[in-house]
């Protein structure tokens, strides 16, 4: 598991303009924000993929470089992911894309909810490098409910998870279906509340982003 902020670097004060209750009030630069924690989570992913020896032809000789051995997919869960994934086609331009509606259901009188999956667009996964991305990893349920219904679609040659903030709960959640997966984290925060929300967390980044869903 990578964790960004583990690091010193300028990730962190995108990180903390994230979470940041008055600068949220900008969804322009909340959505600048989270593109931006992409690129850079991109960056990291880029340098466990595999790669390939080429010769350019430059107009004054060639140059040997490595390049990418595949163009991975992208997946992102609708619609708080947009952004974030903005920044990894940023990076990944000539990746595929994949779309996956899924979100909380209601809430039961515990706060315990199930998660509702109504949009999937979806490439052919077969042997592919699948790169998921959810900016926040709370419980785990709706990555788990994505990548199982992922199935149908082939199987990944490798899978990775991106999230801007994860818990230890989520990522631990998760790895008991799919203990291959790589998580690549903006920050690990402490825990969930009572109503599964992360704590400190930084609220609703699909409401944050876009504004309040009715």
């Amino acid at each position: 598991m990578f964790v960004l902020s583990e690091t010193p670097s300028i990730a962190n004060h995108f990180i903390a303009e994230l979470r940041d209750i008055d600068i949220q009030k900008d969804r322009m630069r909340f959505r600048r924000n989270m593109e931006r924690l992409g690129e850079m989570l991109a960056y990291e992913v880029s340098k466990s993929l595999t790669y390939e020896t080429a010769q350019i032809q430059t107009p004054l000789g060639v140059s040997e470089t490595l390049l990418l051995e595949q163009q991975p997919v992208l997946g992102t869960i609708l619609r708080a992911g947009l952004p974030m994934y903005q920044g990894f086609v940023n990076v990944f331009d000539r990746a595929e894309s994949a779309f996956i509606g899924a979100y909380r259901g209601k809430p039961n009188d515990d706060y315990s909810f199930d998660i509702e999956m109504q949009y999937t667009a979806m490439p052919d996964l077969e042997g592919k490098v699948l790169i998921l991305i959810d900016p926040m990893l709370a419980t785990g349920k709706s990555v788990i409910r994505t990548l199982t219904s992922l199935r149908t679609f082939g199987k990944p040659a490798s899978l990775h998870l991106v999230s801007a903030i994860a818990t230890p709960e989520g990522v631990n959640y998760v790895q008991q279906y799919f203990p291959e997966a790589k998580f690549w984290i903006g920050a690990l925060d402490e825990s969930l509340n009572h109503k599964y929300y992360i704590v400190p967390g930084l609220g609703d980044a699909g409401d944050l982003a876009f504004g309040e869903k009715m």
